[in-house]
């Protein structure tokens, strides 16, 4: 009996000889995440199992303690203590400053920031406003830790010097009770949250950093709920860039051309957000959503591409896709070889690079880290660009006017990154003054009035979209200048059946969810001078418009425009040369061939 008292004792000691640690780790644990919600989402609500998981993880630590000896046992806990405070300490400050919990995008502009920026950062800042912000309630917690540590050591040699013990029995007995209760709660707590505790390991297991945005757009990804889980998860994404950013660095060493006829001047590229093909006027839909591009396409002077996808439906993936000269399906990885702007800029191009999504922002997520952090490195955007915009707008049109305030070049290639029709779709235009459609404009659709709310603000948003592209354009309609307009992918907006809108990252890819979200407009608009001085290439254009093609073959076709001779250079992935590979497979998201969905529609 009593060595089975003794046993069930042991489940109880973790939190025996670390009370006060748990206790107190418990409520700062809890703390932050009743507080730190996601301000920006609406209808965010804390981790529904912040309390039972907080349980199950604090139970491990204190059991992995306990097996520790007690004097290091006091050095390694007083350590955890203040990491976990000043991990929750930093994180409490960005969220009530920044309204961010922390994020990869943080953690890399701390370690870009010198120590002069750290004073005088923490100087706007530090005051008596700290104190009595949320992050004030850490350092109560905090300073109650301390104080009853330093009652708690007191009172125990107190009792030591007095000899005071309690009977063996009921010492046994009580631990023994205390042990079954504990240890109930923790097979409870473990069955509840383990599928996250899975979840967070296939997280934090991944080779690269494209396959963790993947996983978090997977159905049971992982709720990293604590502030330390937040910043190992922020190290962990760092270092997974900074290994891309290695082998990125090495390619682009050396870049070579041969030579460059310069043969379109002035190179623009749009690159769009979001853009379902089937809500375009140019492709056939019934709303008036680009009026101004389908004028354009009657004047024959743009020629709308027919058959083109996108190689996947994630924003970041797609970049790394195009602006690299790897394409899917070559051997080795997207990092492994240089980037087509800075064979550009080596031809004698002034390169120009103007985006409204990325540039670092602190509170961005990880899938604007994931797509950005490449062109934000501060070594290789040099190497890539000779201009960027300084800064993000409201709206697109906020671009525009960044270009004007721009030098031009005589050889220059352009790339506009837009919002586009990024979801929330009423935030991507301004509805006071260009709000057209309204919900009653779809009788047929059967949604909600909400539903049909939405719809109507992606069509307003694609005509927003529309002002935008047209007012580009009109600022090279002087130029000898090609415009090229791409999004990076589709969006699911309440077409046909279904009631839904966004993308659906972990559903199988069949030929409708292919049609929504990996179809995509693709058009080349070209100025009266370029079709004057280069009819042959513009015939080709005009030519080849219904020729299948995917986007990460762009490259190629640019080089062509800008009549740069480069070892980087493959006619058959170029859509405007006689030896274009028009049968080559195109694959979704490194899983299946559109060209056999389209075949077995």
């Amino acid at each position: 009996m009593k060595r089975l008292l003794q046993i069930l004792g042991l489940l109880w000691r973790p939190f025996r000889v670390n009370g006060a640690f748990f206790v107190f780790m418990f409520v700062l644990g809890y703390l932050c995440t009743q507080t730190e919600i996601r301000l920006h989402l609406k209808g965010a609500k804390p981790y529904e199992l912040s309390a039972t998981e907080l349980f199950f993880d604090l139970y491990v630590l204190c059991a992995v303690l306990a097996l520790i000896p007690k004097k290091i046992r006091t050095w390694v806990r007083l350590l955890l203590a203040i990491v976990l405070y000043a991990v929750a300490l930093i994180e409490m400050f960005c969220y009530v400053h920044f309204e961010s919990t922390l994020t990869p995008t943080m953690l890399m502009l701390f370690f870009e920031t010198t120590g002069r920026e750290a004073r005088e950062f923490l100087g706007s800042y530090l005051g008596w406003d700290l104190i009595t912000s949320k992050t004030g309630w850490i350092l109560l917690i905090a300073l109650l830790h301390a104080i009853w540590s330093v009652c708690s050591a007191w009172a125990k040699r107190r009792v030591k010097q007095k000899h005071i013990r309690l009977a063996e029995p009921v010492v046994l007995f009580s631990n023994a009770i205390m042990g079954v209760v504990a240890f109930s709660l923790f097979i409870y707590c473990a069955t509840e949250c383990w599928s996250n505790k899975q979840a967070m390991y296939r997280l934090m297991t991944k080779s690269n950093l494209g396959e963790v945005e993947h996983e978090l757009t997977t159905k049971g990804c992982a709720t990293l709920y604590l502030p330390i889980h937040r910043m190992v998860f922020s190290l962990y994404a760092n270092r997974l860039a900074s290994q891309q950013l290695t082998h990125l660095l090495k390619a682009t060493e050396g870049v070579e051309v041969d030579s460059c006829t310069f043969r379109s001047p002035q190179i623009v590229l749009i690159i769009g957000e979001s853009f379902n093909k089937h809500r375009s006027q140019l492709y056939g839909y019934d709303k008036p959503t680009t009026p101004r591009q389908l004028q354009r396409m009657q004047d024959s002077t743009l020629i709308a591409f027919t058959d083109v996808v996108a190689p996947w439906n994630l924003t970041s993936f797609v970049f790394k896709q195009v602006f690299s000269l790897h394409s899917v399906g070559d051997e080795g990885d997207w990092s492994d070889s240089p980037m087509f702007p800075e064979v550009f800029r080596k031809a004698g191009y002034h390169v120009t690079f103007l985006t409204n999504q990325f540039l670092p922002k602190a509170g961005e997520a990880v899938y604007d880290f994931s797509g950005g952090f490449f062109l934000n490195h501060p070594e290789l955007s040099s190497r890539l660009f000779d201009t960027r915009n300084p800064k993000l707008h409201a709206y697109d049109e906020g671009l525009l006017k960044d270009y004007d305030a721009l030098k031009h070049h005589e050889h220059q290639l352009t790339i506009f990154h837009l919002m586009g029709q990024h979801v929330d779709y009423l935030g991507r235009f301004p509805r006071k003054t260009r709000r057209h459609f309204k919900p009653s404009d779809y009788p047929d659709k059967q949604l909600s009035e909400k539903r049909l709310q939405v719809n109507a603000d992606y069509d307003n948003a694609t005509l927003y979209n529309d002002s935008v592209v047209d007012q580009i354009i009109r600022r090279f309609e002087h130029e000898n200048a090609i415009v090229i307009y791409m999004p990076d992918h589709g969006e699911e907006c309440f077409n046909g059946s279904l009631d839904f809108f966004g993308r659906m990252h972990s559903a199988t890819i069949d030929y409708r969810l292919a049609r929504e979200e990996f179809e995509i407009p693709f058009w080349i608009w070209a100025s009266e001078r370029y079709r004057e001085t280069h009819p042959y290439g513009w015939e080709a254009i005009k030519r080849y418009s219904r020729r299948p093609y995917m986007t990460d073959l762009l490259p190629h076709t640019l080089m062509f425009l800008g009549g740069i001779h480069s070892k980087y250079y493959r006619k058959e992935y170029d859509v405007l040369s006689d030896a274009y590979n028009g049968k080559r497979p195109r694959i979704l998201k490194n899983q299946v061939d559109y060209n056999k969905l389209k075949h077995e529609k």
